[in-house]
């Protein structure tokens, strides 16, 4: 998928101007508030940014000289509510609600931060927090030139010190100051750089790029949450492609996401399989354009669906063994890479419904491929609607999105396979309610049958009906107790 050609400079002023005056009264009016007071304020950042590329913000980003007490004291009187939980980095929040009766979209949310610069102390994992008394001085401590730029307030002066409007129309991301210092003060603006790639299209610049080539192991002193955090958005971007490249190439995802670029396995001559890592992101891609709208079963966008789709094959590495007779083989990859998605899910703080999801349909996802020439048996089938769960639609799709191969009667084999399992699944589910499968026997009515007390022996008797159940369908109260009697009398024999 190309990139569009981004526009010249002087169309993304006139754009930018016609976002800006569409925002304008809020801000100006903020504007005019603490000039009165004696203060500086700036809207600077993501929405300056997004301004210039045509997309207007509700949720408003300034900067100021005023003090973090001062700040909190004026967003008081000119907001319906405000918040300090920021406040330690300089940052207080205030909300204004819509003027009209809305549903709260037309609400103007605002942070406003003290001027400030930050760096990292080598021997922590948290930024530490200096605060500054200029604007340039500010802006020349954000990761990157496109997002450097301010627009004064209340009189909409444009403020652009590091040529980021040029940057923004060239689609490059560059540091404001030399990136060793940049990356240095906060080592997950290399993360950012990543990020950025995947939800603007924008290249690095080169050296920019060398710099994140040099200094990706210092993101090891950020915490899993900040990076976590990062990853979340890229994988959530419209094209999460090129961050993910960016992440591999410059050695970044070695520290922080190592099972993505150990994908990228030494082909042998004889090319006896694809290329893993390229056949994940192409997975990836394949599984997000079958996420639904807000009304359909997998809400675009997924992020259990995308995690999924992108780690499915990391157990490949460690299972892969070259056959007598020129084969290769990967047995048993999805139970390994389960484990390992589970485990970096957790180091990555992530939280555990999500760990949890990710690596049950990593493990499910060869699941299918029993079913090649059509002889799954209504309990196959049972089992494995049953060992999908709630992750059934989410499995339809990453089994889908994982034919990647380039022989077309090979790939319209298997999607009419897969069609083929859904239409058993959807005439299995109007005969047996096929999504809530249990016995025909309760523990309490097994307990009574036997008389036997609550123990070991009855979730054994609930087991032996389910299996019964997968196996043979709905039996009905009458013959699952004859067959839970014959069961015990073996058992007691």
């Amino acid at each position: 998928m190309s990139t569009p050609e981004p526009p010249a400079p002087a169309a993304l002023l006139r754009r930018a101007l016609a976002v800006l005056t569409e925002m304008a009264p809020a801000a100006v009016e903020l504007g005019e508030v603490f000039r009165a007071a004696g203060h500086e304020l700036a809207l600077v950042g993501g929405p300056v940014r997004d301004a210039f590329l045509g997309r207007a913000s509700h949720d408003l980003d300034f900067a100021t000289s005023a003090t973090p007490d001062e700040t909190q004291a004026l967003l008081a009187r000119w907001g319906d509510a405000h918040w300090d939980i920021g406040k330690e980095f300089g940052t207080i929040g205030a909300r204004r609600f819509a003027r009209s009766g809305s549903n709260g979209s037309d609400d103007v949310v605002v942070e406003v931060t003290t001027y400030r610069t930050d760096e990292y102390d080598p021997a922590s994992r948290k930024p530490v927090v200096a605060f500054g008394d200029t604007l340039d001085g500010d802006l020349s401590r954000r990761d990157f030139t496109v997002n450097a730029m301010a627009v004064r307030l209340p009189d909409l002066t444009f403020v652009d010190p590091f040529d980021g409007l040029s940057d923004l129309a060239r689609g490059v991301l560059r540091t404001p100051v030399a990136p060793e210092r940049s990356f240095d003060d906060d080592p997950l603006r290399m993360m950012r750089a990543a990020r950025f790639a995947a939800q603007l299209g924008f290249s690095v610049e080169p050296a920019t790029r060398q710099a994140i080539v040099d200094m990706a192991g210092r993101i090891s002193i950020v915490s899993a949450e900040r990076v976590q955090a990062e990853i979340t958005k890229l994988l959530l971007a419209d094209r999460p492609r090129p961050g993910l490249e960016v992440l591999v190439d410059t050695g970044l995802a070695d520290h922080v996401l190592p099972e993505l670029p150990a994908l990228r396995l030494e082909i042998d001559e004889h090319h006896r399989h694809k290329d893993v890592y390229q056949h994940s992101l192409t997975v990836l891609e394949q599984a997000m354009a079958q996420e639904t709208g807000p009304d359909g079963p997998v809400p675009a966008p997924d992020l259990v669906l995308r995690l999924a789709s992108l780690l499915h094959d990391v157990g490949k590495p460690a299972t892969r063994r070259f056959e007598p007779g020129g084969g290769v083989s990967f047995h048993h990859h999805e139970v390994v890479g389960a484990k390992l998605v589970a485990k970096r899910l957790r180091a990555l703080k992530y939280e555990k419904q999500v760990v949890k999801d990710v690596a049950r349909l990593v493990e499910l996802h060869l699941r299918f491929h029993g079913y090649g020439e059509g002889q799954w048996t209504d309990s196959a089938v049972r089992r494995y609607v049953t060992d999908a769960g709630p992750l059934l639609e989410r499995l339809h799709r990453l089994t889908r999105a994982d034919s990647t191969t380039r022989n077309r009667r090979k790939a319209q084999r298997l999607a009419d396979s897969y069609t083929d399992l859904e239409q058993r699944i959807a005439a299995l589910r109007e005969q047996e309610e096929i999504d809530s499968i249990r016995p025909d026997l309760d523990g309490s009515q097994i307990m009574a049958i036997l008389g036997i007390a609550p123990g070991p022996a009855v979730g054994q008797a609930y087991k032996h009906l389910l299996a019964l159940r997968m196996e043979h369908g709905p039996l009905g109260e009458e013959r699952a107790e004859q067959e839970l009697r014959a069961w015990w009398a073996d058992r007691r024999a």
